[in-house]
């Protein structure tokens, strides 16, 4: 079958790989009928997250259930399903109280060894394992391309409000407004934040977070400290949500946070990064870090888009074929597309 595959940093290629087989009770087989260019895809093809040469990228996708092993029992042959972008096994200790996303034997789709080993969905058919966990129905009427977010972007953008501890009638700040930047801002206001203030440089970004009910703020020719103060009274933000990964993104949180506020990096660190901890520490500040625990909150965020209270649609700028990932990519690195979807 066809997927994407790493080849070295800048260079991902579309080449045969073997089919998928079911290996464990609980897994099951999906064919491919969209799956997405993430953020975190970047990082691999960058070389900051390595993986091995010939690997199957990609950790987000929709499709149609090919087969199950004899223990699955939430989803059927035929079914019309999305999958969370990793596995857990739903009884170690972690999974037991919750925090999937920290499962002792959790694996990523596409990120190779240091993940899991776990081919990606980049590809015709993807293996899913723990597929009673990691897999759910697609509601009748939603798109392939609106459900695709549930299991990855949408739930982390989700996860960066919710774990935050964001209250209704908070003022919160979104640094960064990728995919996950905007999601998050779209989540902010849905759980109740009386402002959310967008922080960026790129146009279009910022007047689609307007669009979704944000203050924009560009990043150099604003001013985005002066916004929060205004916007606050003089506190700052009650949480200040880091969407980028970058050292200086998150320096600009500690800044914009009101004392005993909350600063949330939901951004992909994978270096050292300095911290200014004379100031996180004598303005009380919470910190909240790591990737999204989207298997616990996928069942939400389903919900709240089937409703219409997240909607991702305006997200999706390019519709590519599966044949196109390499065009994909390159056009994805140089930030002429905020979301693609690639269709087999």
């Amino acid at each position: 079958m066809r997927a994407v595959t790493f080849q070295a940093p800048g260079e991902v290629r579309v080449t045969d790989v073997p089919e998928p087989e079911i290996s464990d009770a609980g897994d099951a087989i999906v064919r491919i009928e969209a799956t997405g260019v993430c953020g975190s895809d970047l990082h691999i093809y960058h070389g900051r997250v390595r993986i091995e040469p010939g690997f199957t990228i990609g950790h987000e996708y929709v499709g149609t259930v090919l087969a199950v092993g004899d223990a699955v029992q939430n989803v059927a042959v035929g079914d019309r399903v999305l999958g969370c972008f990793q596995t857990a096994c739903g009884h170690c200790f972690f999974c037991r109280r919750g925090a999937f996303h920290k499962c002792d034997s959790s694996r990523t789709f596409g990120h190779g060894a240091a993940l899991g080993s776990l081919q990606g969905t980049q590809a015709e058919r993807a293996l899913v394992p723990a597929a009673d966990l990691v897999l759910r129905k697609v509601p009748d009427g939603m798109s392939d391309e609106v459900a695709l977010f549930a299991g990855d972007v949408m739930g982390t953008g989700f996860h960066a409000v919710d774990d935050s501890g964001l209250r209704p009638g908070d003022v919160a700040a979104v640094l960064g407004l990728g995919p996950v930047g905007l999601c998050a801002v779209q989540a902010a206001r849905a759980c109740g934040a009386s402002k959310v203030i967008a922080i960026d440089t790129v146009p279009e970004r910022l007047a689609m977070a307007v669009s979704f009910g944000a203050e924009a703020v560009h990043l150099s020719e604003g001013d985005p400290r002066e916004a929060v103060r205004e916007a606050t009274e003089g506190r700052g933000v009650d949480v200040c949500i880091d969407a980028v990964g970058d050292p200086r993104a998150f320096d600009l949180a500690l800044r914009l946070t009101r004392k005993c506020g909350t600063v949330q990096a939901v951004g992909v660190y994978a270096e050292r990064a300095e911290v200014h901890m004379g100031l996180l520490w004598i303005k009380s500040l919470h910190v909240c870090a790591g990737h999204a625990n989207v298997i616990a909150h996928v069942d939400r965020v389903l919900a709240m888009m089937d409703a219409g209270l997240l909607d991702p649609t305006p997200l999706v700028t390019h519709h590519m074929t599966l044949d196109e990932a390499p065009e994909a990519y390159a056009l994805y690195d140089r930030r002429e597309a905020l979301k693609i979807v690639l269709t087999p």
